[in-house]
C-alpha cells in the first residue's frame, strides 16, 4: 500500500509540474475566457471524444453542459466515439451519453455525414478533437464532412483550435489523386498538412474545398500562445492518446512513417504489440542484417536497431517476427 501511494503522489506531482509549464491556451480554454459568448442563446451540438479537454483535463463535454449559460443538447461521434470506447474501424452506435443523458449521434456508423435528422434540434455544431496533422487520419474528415452538412442545414460552425502535434512547419507528401479521395483522404490536402484544425477548416471553407464549393458559417476560437515552431511537447500540454494506437505525442510523427505501409496488410508496424509505427517486421525479415543494411544510408537523426517480437493481436498475432 505504501509502495502504491508513493507512486500515486509522484503521478501527481509530475502532472502538476506539467501543468505549471502549460505555454498555451487551447480553444476550449479561450471559449471559458470569453464565457461561452458565440454560443449565448443557441442550441448546442458537440463533435468531441476523450481529446477534448480544458488544461485541467477536464472533459469539454462536462464543461458545455455545466455552463450555465449554454444549451448542450447533443452529441456526435467520431471514430472511437466521443468518450474512445470504440475499437478502431468498428462502427459508432447511436446511444445516450452515460454520464450527460444527452442523445449522442454516430458519424461513424450508417453514415459519415450529420443527416438533417440529427441537426434538427441544434442551431451551431461545435468541433473540439485534437488530431496529429496527418491527413488519412479519419478525425478531419469528420470535421469537413461535419462542415458540409453546417453548410446544408443552415447551421453555424465553430472549431476550439487545437495544437498540430507535429508543428506548422512540416508539410509533405503528394495531395489527393481524384480517384483517392476517402476517408481517409477526403480532401486534397498534403499528407503532412502543418495545419491545425482550426487553420485547416478556415482552408477548406475559405478556398471552396467543401462539396460544391459550399461555405459553412464558421468561426474559430483561436488558441493563444502556439506558435509554428512547437510540437505538441513544447506546449506544456497533458497528451490524451488521440486513438489507442497513438498513445505518446510523438506517435504522431512515427505514424506518417509506416502507417501507410501497414495498411499492405503483410507486415507489422507495431499495431497489436507495445510500440506502434515504431517498428516494421515479418517473419522473412533478418533483423540483425536488415538493420546493418538500413544504418548504412546514414539517414539524419535515425538509427535502426534489430529487434524479435510474437504480436499479441493484429498482423503476425502470435509468430515470431524479426524487424527493426
Amino acid at each position: 500500500m505504501k509502495l502504491f501511494l508513493t507512486c500515486l503522489l509522484c503521478l501527481f506531482l509530475t502532472s502538476a509540474m506539467q501543468a505549471q509549464k502549460i505555454r498555451i491556451k487551447t480553444g476550449i480554454e479561450v471559449l471559458k475566457e470569453q464565457n461561452f459568448k458565440c454560443l449565448e442563446g443557441k442550441r448546442v451540438g458537440l463533435i468531441t471524444n476523450p481529446t477534448g479537454v480544458d488544461n485541467r483535463m477536464k472533459s469539454t463535454i462536462d464543461i458545455l453542459h455545466e455552463a450555465p449559460n449554454v444549451n448542450l443538447v447533443a452529441l456526435y461521434g467520431p471514430e472511437h466515439g466521443v468518450r474512445g470506447d470504440v475499437h478502431a474501424g468498428d462502427h459508432v452506435t447511436d446511444i445516450k451519453d452515460a454520464s450527460t443523458g444527452l442523445p449522442v449521434y454516430s458519424l461513424y456508423g450508417k453514415t459519415r455525414k450529420a443527416t438533417p435528422e440529427m441537426l434538427k434540434d441544434v442551431d451551431v455544431l461545435v468541433y473540439d478533437i485534437q488530431d496529429i496533422g496527418c491527413r488519412s487520419f479519419t478525425y478531419i474528415s469528420t470535421m469537413g464532412l461535419a462542415m458540409e452538412a453546417a453548410a446544408e442545414n443552415g447551421k453555424e460552425f465553430v472549431v476550439l483550435d487545437r495544437p498540430n502535434p507535429v508543428g506548422g512547419l512540416k508539410i509533405e507528401g503528394n495531395l489527393v489523386e481524384d480517384d483517392c479521395v476517402s476517408f481517409v483522404s477526403q480532401f486534397k490536402i498534403p499528407y503532412l498538412y502543418a495545419l491545425t484544425c482550426g487553420e485547416l477548416a478556415l482552408m477548406l471553407n475559405g478556398e471552396g474545398m467543401l462539396k460544391n464549393g459550399e461555405q459553412c458559417n464558421l468561426h474559430v476560437v483561436k488558441m493563444k500562445g502556439w506558435k509554428r515552431k512547437m510540437d505538441y511537447t513544447q506546449t506544456g500540454l497533458q497528451w490524451v492518446p488521440s486513438s489507442p494506437h497513438i498513445p505518446h505525442p510523438h506517435s504522431a510523427f512515427f505514424y506518417p512513417v509506416s502507417g501507410i505501409l501497414g495498411e499492405l496488410g503483410y507486415m507489422s508496424i507495431g499495431v497489436g504489440y507495445t510500440i506502434p509505427f515504431q517498428m516494421f517486421a515479418a517473419p522473412w525479415i533478418e533483423a540483425d542484417r536488415l538493420a546493418k543494411n538500413l544504418n548504412g544510408l546514414n539517414v539524419p537523426g535515425v538509427i535502426f536497431r534489430p529487434m524479435y517480437l510474437k504480436p499479441f493481436y493484429s498482423v503476425g498475432k502470435g509468430e515470431l517476427l524479426q524487424g527493426v
